[in-house]
């Protein structure tokens, strides 16, 4: 399993200095949510963007919504990405599971399932030259594709339709759903064994008066998390509110959060990003 990093999506503008610092350090990957009723650059558009400022690590999108977009130009899109970074695109893809996204996109989010099937199906399709949408991509089967999963039919779409699992979790919590997935890979036929990438996430808390960049193997992962309404800006923020309070102090460390320093102060500057990639090295798996 190697270790990727979900880039904080609060300040687009820093998002060249994280990439940049990212593609010095020892992950292998980075990528970026996509939500569409959220504040979130748009991912795809985004990873384009920072294609121009790596040079070595992996683009990722963690997990891209595939059922919200039309097919044959979602194809085209990555074919282009993958063609422009010179092949280190990987297609991370998931269902979704926000009805608000769903709804912004005009998409019946039943049935979600069977069409993230059928569009796997029909990517692979394309980008083989059966369909004449273009542009090719850099590899004849197109990009690699992890796709997110935690329950049973996501385990087996990995094995039906996916090179390996995108799993935005710490992998020490994820070794049960690592060996589903191994399991399903090897009952659907397939050869050798999936590539699995576990990304941490960047999330921005709220620790007293003061805001900081928080490094989290799946803890804080708060694009995710939801309440049962299905949760929203005002939800996310309650979250995070009740969550502060419980890491004010040195509980925070223990709790598994590193503060990192983002966001600059009038009398002290920030520290830089750096240091989230020497917190990194000790999550190697």
């Amino acid at each position: 399993m190697t270790i990727g990093i979900g880039l904080p999506v609060d300040d687009p503008a820093v998002l060249h200095d994280w990439a940049a610092r990212a593609d010095a350090g020892p992950l292998a990957t980075l990528g970026l949510l996509d939500r569409l009723v959220w504040h979130n650059p748009e991912p795809l558009v985004a990873l384009a963007v920072l294609a121009g400022a790596t040079t070595r690590i992996r683009l990722q999108t963690e997990v891209l919504l595939a059922p919200l977009r039309a097919t044959a130009l979602l194809g085209s899109q990555v074919a282009t990405l993958d063609r422009l970074c010179g092949g280190r695109f990987t297609l991370g893809l998931g269902i979704g599971g926000r009805d608000d996204d769903f709804a912004a996109a005009d998409v019946d989010p039943r049935g979600r399932g069977a069409r993230l099937d059928a569009q796997l199906r029909d990517l692979r399709s394309q980008w083989a030259g059966t369909t004449g949408v273009g542009p090719a991509p850099l590899r004849p089967r197109g990009p690699e594709i992890l796709l997110g999963a935690f329950r049973p039919a996501a385990s087996a779409r990995v094995a039906r339709h996916g090179d390996g699992l995108l799993c935005a979790a710490a992998p020490s919590w994820a070794e049960a759903l690592l060996a589903t997935v191994a399991r399903e890979w090897v009952a659907a036929g397939r050869e050798g064994m999936p590539r699995n990438v576990a990304q941490v996430n960047v999330a921005r808390a709220a620790v007293g008066r003061r805001r900081r960049a928080c490094l989290d193997a799946g803890v804080l992962r708060v694009h995710r998390r939801r309440g049962p309404d299905g949760g929203g800006p005002a939800d996310l923020a309650r979250r995070r509110r009740r969550r502060s309070a419980r890491l004010r102090g040195p509980g925070r460390r223990r709790a598994g959060l590193l503060p990192l320093g983002a966001g600059p102060r009038p009398a002290r500057p920030a520290r830089r990003p750096g240091a989230l990639l020497r917190h990194s090295v000790g999550a190697r798996h």
